[in-house]
């Protein structure tokens, strides 16, 4: 080429060469140069020519580069697409070369990094347009295929019907359809003006959805007020109007979507009429008319503005503001007490309301100064007799288990199976009835009156309840006394002690208060402890235990007894306090609460102050049917099951509810054992001998409460668990503050004991319920623990101890201690029959001692040892007290003396390992 060629002008900011370098610093690469252009130092020499690339490679380059304009012509005529400013050469082109636009332009072309992935305003704009059309299309669609709700659609409840264990139908109630249809007019403007003033302020101007209203009721319900609905009035007649209450998202749309249709195409006057019609005031009552007659006995167009005001607040749940009470729905909330107070309140809120809005004159409101109280309820004929106790069980526990409420249930149409046994329920009353009738005479002795008896029959091999005894009659006796109603357990408690000082042990005295296992002393049934009346208690350390005045805790036993050195199985046998009250603190009776809880009793309200010493002797006041559970607990070798009494529920066929048996490892089983064994002992040779059944192993405990305000038997066998609970309480709800009555001369009693008409009731019903079930024997019992020592007694032999003088009462020897003298002793020559609860073939015959064969026959020995046989049984060695064991030889005549500690059930020279040989 002629060195005389011009030079290419070269445009500010550096020409081609910086338009080259900076593109191929952008693309990390040389961009290709045009074809046939060749590059030129400024000396004239010619340089290599680049690589043929073509124009589509110069324009990637250059989009990679982000360059400038399009240059002008070079000497040679090619064109260059560089990264040069284009300057006077040519014009700015902005970067690119046009290509075709995209319809979304996402991700965003001509942009780096996180920019490129962030939507332009443009899109953001047209994407909510569009989303708010499709939304506005699928709401009208909505909109014209709902149907308004139906007034006579919605009444159409149904029944619930409930069966027994065996599949054979119980009884058909719950959805009796209560409800009577009536027209605007016939609804009194009081009750309207009531439900605007309580619920929807807004209801005569607003479309169905009140926005402000809702906001209103959170700001109220964040001060704690009275609130005012945040649904409207027709938000509510559409959602109480459908059968279906499930809580779905699909649901909830539905019912929008009508609640605006019905805001829109209704006339207020119909919604009002439709809503009060429609809503559930409790009682089974749905409708304003029925709700008039449930509780005024008059018909709707009779009510005055006070009824209205208190119909009204039945709206925001009837449950928890009937005054009547729905302990089945929450026994804590729900009482009758709780449920007056909380309407009472909201009646006078709504009239007060009432006159700020303008709906009623300040001088009309002043003459509503009394509550405008409601009648009694009214049981339907079909709940009477158990019947209703059975169904309201099977609903209080409908409610805690599944998401179906009382309201829902009232609506009918459920299946629910049960675990009540029919004969078993009916065995229950008639053994109740029975010793009722033959004990107790209301018109004879003011002492009769007001008696009680609630009981509960539990498999222990499932948790399933077979029966309970409620009261005379569901329709004139209310509460259930198969559950809570307070009354004390008393002496049947002390088997969760020793399975505590079996489980955590013995603390040692000179630890701290919280020790580990490495510092207890697991505690055998042989264990020594001191039986004294009113002895002193001591903490596990040695003080002496005093309350938050300083008091000391004096502990006493049933009719001030005093037993000395007596092993804790002697202890429970004879039911004496002041060793497992002693023994209570020695293992903490935070472990015995532990255990109870283990056991299967709840940590509720009726469980006692576990911080006192008194607290080991049942001060707690579990419902029967937490009782029997328990015990079952036991029976079952420590594994626990909660007792239940619904299996299924179905909707129309449908399984909504199925339970599952879930079982807990509460104690290991030789604990489990031990405690049966000793409770065998009780029923064998101590005071629960009355319960004894022929043929039969039956472990069981006797409880007695201070003052006699209850009295309890709770006893098992392998195969079926009970309680059974007596006491006196007024049962007269006009009457207030009803307390439980002292029971000393009730039946003509000095005194209720657990062993008299409780373990009688339990004893007929058992001896029925488990005629046709195979005896079985409970599980041997192994050794466990070390024998301890508690409550200072003595780890030598000691004489037969005398209760120390008080100022109170007189030295005396200490009698052997014999069963509760309420038991008559059985003729020898009488036969046992079905129904002879006094006639037992008890240990050791008809003997010479004392009644029903217990340590009868004669003893050289000193101690209250073992049982020295029959009343020609001759003992003559010297009693081994420590472990009540009889050192002589017996010969014994009538159902087999006992030798040791034996248990005379006619066997030879078996070995039982708490010491003693069986003759």
């Amino acid at each position: 080429m002629s060195e005389h060629r011009r030079k290419t002008s070269q445009p500010q900011g550096g020409g081609r060469a910086a338009a080259r370098r900076a593109a191929q610093q952008s693309s990390g690469r040389r961009a290709a140069p045009s074809r046939g252009v060749t590059s030129a130092s400024p000396s004239g020499s010619h340089g290599e020519e680049a690589p043929y690339a073509g124009r589509a490679a110069a324009r990637r380059a250059a989009q990679r580069g982000g360059g400038g304009g399009r240059g002008g012509s070079d000497g040679g005529g090619g064109r260059r697409r560089g990264g040069g400013d284009g300057g006077h050469e040519g014009r700015g082109r902005g970067g690119r070369r046009p290509g075709k636009k995209r319809f979304i332009d996402y991700p965003r072309a001509g942009r780096r990094g996180l920019r490129r992935w962030v939507p332009s305003w443009k899109l953001v704009s047209g994407l909510c347009i569009g989303f708010l059309g499709l939304l506005m299309g699928l709401a009208g669609l909505a909109y014209a295929m709902v149907a308004k709700p139906e007034v006579k659609d919605a009444a159409k409840a149904e029944n619930n019907v409930y069966y027994w264990a065996d599949g054979s139908q119980m009884v058909a109630t719950g959805g009796e359809v209560n409800r009577q249809v009536i027209d605007y007019a016939q609804i009194p403007e009081a009750m309207r003006n009531a439900v605007i003033s309580a619920e929807n302020k807004s209801f005569d101007t607003d479309h169905g959805i009140d926005p402000m209203g809702i906001a209103r009721a959170v700001f109220n319900m964040a001060k704690g007020g009275e609130t005012q609905g945040g649904s409207t009035i027709t938000q509510q007649y559409v959602k109480n109007s459908r059968l279906s209450q499930e809580q779905t998202l699909s649901r909830k749309f539905e019912e929008l979507f009508i609640t605006l249709k019905v805001g829109s195409e209704m006339k207020k006057k119909d919604v009002m009429a439709g809503y009060l019609n429609v809503s559930y005031y409790g009682r089974g009552a749905s409708g304003i008319q029925a709700a008039a007659r449930t509780y005024y006995g008059v018909d709707a167009k009779d009510l005055n503005a006070s009824q209205c005001a208190f119909l009204a607040s039945l709206l925001k749940g009837a449950s928890y503001y009937d005054p009547a009470g729905a302990p089945e729905v929450d026994p804590v909330q729900a009482t009758a007490a709780k449920n007056l107070a909380r309407a009472k309140k909201r009646w006078k809120w709504i009239l007060d309301e009432e006159v700020k809005d303008g709906r009623m004159s300040q001088k009309e409101r002043d003459g509503y100064t009394k509550f405008p109280m409601p009648d009694k309820p009214k049981r339907a004929a079909q709940l009477g007799g158990q019947i209703g106790y059975l169904v309201n069980t099977a609903n209080a526990e409908i409610y805690e288990h599944t998401n179906i409420t009382k309201d829902m249930l009232d609506q009918g149409g459920y299946e629910i199976h049960t675990t009540f046994d029919q004969k078993k329920v009916n065995q229950l009353s008639k053994a109740v009835k029975r010793v009722y009738d033959e004990n107790i005479d209301p018109k004879k002795r003011p002492e009769d009156t007001h008696v009680q008896f609630g009981g509960t029959s539990v498999d222990p091999k499932t948790g399933a309840i077979q029966a309970i005894y409620g009261g005379v009659d569901a329709t004139k006796h209310y509460q259930s006394n198969a559950d809570p109603t307070g009354a004390a357990v008393g002496s049947t408690f002390k088997p969760f002690v020793l399975a505590a000082a079996m489980e955590y042990g013995k603390r040692d005295p000179s630890g701290g208060e919280e020790q580990d296992e490495s510092q207890r002393t697991k505690v055998s049934p042989l264990s020594i402890y001191n039986g004294a009346n009113k002895l002193k208690i001591k903490k596990y350390n040695g003080e002496i235990w005093t309350d938050k005045a300083g008091k000391e805790w004096l502990q006493t036993n049933d009719d001030h007894e005093s037993y000395g050195n007596i092993t804790l199985r002697e202890a429970m046998q004879w039911s004496a306090n002041s060793p497992y009250v002693q023994l209570g603190m020695d293992v903490g009776t935070d472990k015995v609460k532990k255990a109870a809880i283990a056991a299967g009793l709840k940590d509720d309200r009726y469980m006692a102050d576990a911080s006192v010493p008194s607290f080991s002797i049942g001060t707690s006041s579990p419902s029967t049917t937490s009782m029997a559970g328990a015990y079952a607990t036991f029976a079952a070798r420590g594994q626990q099951r909660d007792p239940f009494s619904v299996t299924e529920v179905k909707k129309r066929g449908k399984p909504e509810y199925q339970h599952k048996v879930v079982t807990k490892s509460a104690f290991d089983s030789v604990i489990a054992d031990n405690v049966t064994d000793v409770l065998k002992n009780v029923v064998e040779k101590g005071t629960g001998t009355s319960a004894q059944l022929p043929g039969r192993e039956v472990a069981g405990k006797t409880g007695t409460t201070d003052d006699n305000l209850s009295a309890w038997f709770v006893g098992y066998t392998p195969q079926l668990s009970t309680a059974i609970s007596m006491y006196r309480l007024d049962d007269d709800e006009k009457h207030k503050n009803r307390k439980f009555e002292k029971m000393y001369g009730t039946g003509g009693k000095d005194k209720i004991h657990g062993a008299s008409f409780p373990a009688q009731v339990w004893h007929d019903y058992m001896i029925e319920a488990m005629k046709k079930e195979k005896a079985e024997p409970f599980p041997k019992a192994e050794p466990i623990g070390d024998k301890v020592y508690g409550g200072g007694a003595s780890k030598k032999p000691t004489p037969t101890p005398t209760p120390t003088p008080t100022e109170t009462e007189t030295t005396k020897p200490t009698p052997t201690p014999t069963p509760t003298k309420d038991v008559p002793s059985p003729d020898p020559s009488e036969t046992c029959g079905t129904w002879d609860w006094n006639c037992q073939n008890n240990n050791g015959g008809a003997n010479a001692g004392t009644v029903q064969g217990n340590d009868g026959g004669t003893d050289t020995g000193t101690t209250q040892g073992g049982d020295a046989g029959t009343d020609t049984g001759t003992s003559t060695g010297t009693t081994g007290g420590d472990d009540g064991s009889d050192g002589g030889t017996t010969t014994g005549t009538n159902n087999g003396g006992t030798g040791g500690n034996g248990n005379g059930n006619n066997s030879t020279g078996s070995t039982n390992w708490w010491g003693g040989t069986t003759g």
